[in-house]
């Protein structure tokens, strides 16, 4: 029997300061030319808080607009506001102070050092935070003495922590020379485990899971921890599902760059549906070297820096219920080592394929969620609109394949395709962002089926010049719980899929 969907929290935390002093561009344009006009210029394009908390794509992650919202707003979207706050259905947008303070919260080796008046600051702040207890903020108790910040970044090559243009603390390095443990590192790796941390306590708290329930964390974000001896050993699950609290959790990490989210739904639907573990939780935090990641770009154009929230997401995975949506593991595309690396082999391998083997058209998956990269961000960049790009390959395929007329390769895009709405943050945008709204639009019967795709560039690693890819279908849940009987309607159910499933066989077979 499937696994379901129980839920799925999404989480930002503007972050300005790291844009500016942590974003691989802007420390990269340090090194090259540290009196460039570009670094001079940056600092006054930065968006304050407020205007970030207002900016639609930014609420449409957190789950108070939804994409249709969103596609209604003529653009670009960077000079528009909407009356929304900081708190939404799927999560929240966090000021960085406060982002701050939770890096202090999960650090777990005193590597965070923050002055005294900034600890007691924002412990009071962290105090009304909803969904941040007494046992967390004890992490705020200690705090450096005075000197203390500035001799470990003048003399122990500490990273400092900036507030506002002014520094406030530091991230010391956690080794004398292994530059794995380095305190860039060290500042990247807390970044990622907090915002991981805050996701799951979304999570959490919109499920109302009994965190002892949770058996197994994934985490699949792009980052790597370790030292010298094994640079990319992890294990970030252990320890976000450590200080989210989850003591009855164990965990491993996943990787494969943008598509390793959807790599690790597979993993955990797997695991359910196999009867390994009831609940299997998957999350990721986000990336500092990607803030600011196209500013250069942004600025010559006029526009705001747009890249300056770090992100997050978790999705709990469970029993089914007989109510939450299904991942139906039964199609799952895959770009395999023979695919290619042709667009057209790519999409066909991840949507037409495994569907066909189902005996199930492109036109009967309701919505596809891809790359959702907000084109506010892609197109200024050069990068074009992500996601409608892959929509009218999707829809050129369903043309080539009889299943649509060409002249209504527009329409496809429309009722099969979404305007994208996530922060490019690698991992964060591939398919993951839309599975909170299609759980909803599942419950309230609006939509039957979506497909989930998952794409990477493995090359970026240097280690092949492969592409990667795999991708899932969600699909309203048959109404049979974990346990239940089997109804004669489930019994006609079970065999149609096999039918489909020997009849999709039997075509390969013939093929070949």
């Amino acid at each position: 029997m499937y696994s379901v969907l129980k839920g799925a929290s999404y989480y930002l935390a503007h972050t300005p300061d790291m844009v500016i002093h942590n974003g691989t561009t802007q420390t990269t344009q340090k090194k090259i030319d540290p009196d460039s006009s570009y670094l001079k210029e940056i600092g006054g394009s930065m968006r304050e808080y407020e205007a970030c908390v207002a900016y639609p794509p930014n609420q449409v992650y957190i789950g108070n607009m939804t994409p249709d919202d969103l596609a209604a707003l003529p653009m670009p979207w960077y000079d528009k506001r909407v009356e929304a706050g900081r708190q939404g259905a799927f999560g929240e947008i966090m000021p960085e102070d406060e982002f701050i303070g939770m890096m202090k919260i999960c650090d777990a080796f005193d590597l965070v050092k923050l002055n005294e008046s900034f600890s007691k600051a924002i412990k009071a702040k962290l105090e009304a935070h909803p969904l941040v207890d007494n046992t967390l903020l004890a992490g705020l108790d200690k705090s450096a003495a005075a000197g203390e910040i500035a001799e470990l970044v003048q003399n122990s090559r500490a990273e400092p922590i900036y507030l506002n243009g002014e520094v406030i603390g530091c991230v010391k390095a956690a080794h004398d020379i292994d530059e794995t443990l380095s305190a860039h590192v060290i500042f990247e790796n807390l970044v990622s485990k907090s915002s991981c941390v805050s996701s799951i306590l979304h999570l959490i708290h919109q499920t109302g899971v009994n965190k002892e329930e949770i058996e197994y964390v994934i985490e699949c974000s792009e980052e790597a921890c370790g030292d010298m001896n094994q640079r990319g050993g992890g294990n970030f699950a252990k320890a976000a599902a450590e200080m989210a609290g989850l003591t009855n959790a164990t965990g491993s990490d996943v990787r494969g760059f943008c598509a390793g989210p959807t790599h690790a739904l597979v993993q955990a639907a797997s695991l359910v549906k196999a009867g390994v573990f009831k609940n299997v939780l998957v999350t990721a935090g986000g990336s500092t070297a990607k803030l600011g990641m196209n500013g250069k770009d942004h600025l010559k154009k006029g526009l705001p820096i747009l890249e300056d929230c770090v992100a997050g997401f978790a999705v709990l995975i469970s029993e089914n219920d007989g109510i939450n949506p299904e991942f139906n593991t039964d199609i799952l595309g895959r770009h395999t080592v023979g695919t290619g690396s042709s667009p057209q082999n790519v999409i066909s391998s991840l949507t037409f394929v495994p569907l066909e083997r189902a005996g199930l058209k492109l036109t009967d998956v309701n919505k596809y969620s891809l790359e959702m990269q907000n084109p506010d961000i892609t197109k200024p960049a050069g990068a074009g609109n992500v996601p409608e790009a892959n929509y009218k390959m999707i829809g050129a395929l369903a043309a080539m394949k009889g299943q649509i007329q060409k002249a209504d390769l527009n329409t496809f895009v429309e009722e099969h395709g979404m305007v994208g709405w996530a922060p490019t943050q690698g991992h964060i945008p591939s398919g993951v962002p839309y599975l909170g709204f299609a759980r909803q639009e599942m419950l309230e019967g609006r939509i039957e089926r979506a497909m989930f795709v998952g794409k990477g560039s493995l090359f970026l690693g240097r280690m092949t010049n492969l592409f990667d890819g795999i991708s899932f279908v969600l699909q309203k849940n048959s109404g049979v719980s974990q346990g239940s009987e089997i109804t004669e309607g489930r019994v006609k159910q079970l065999i149609a899929a096999s039918l489909r499933e020997f009849a999709g066989h039997l075509a390969g077979k013939l093929e070949e």
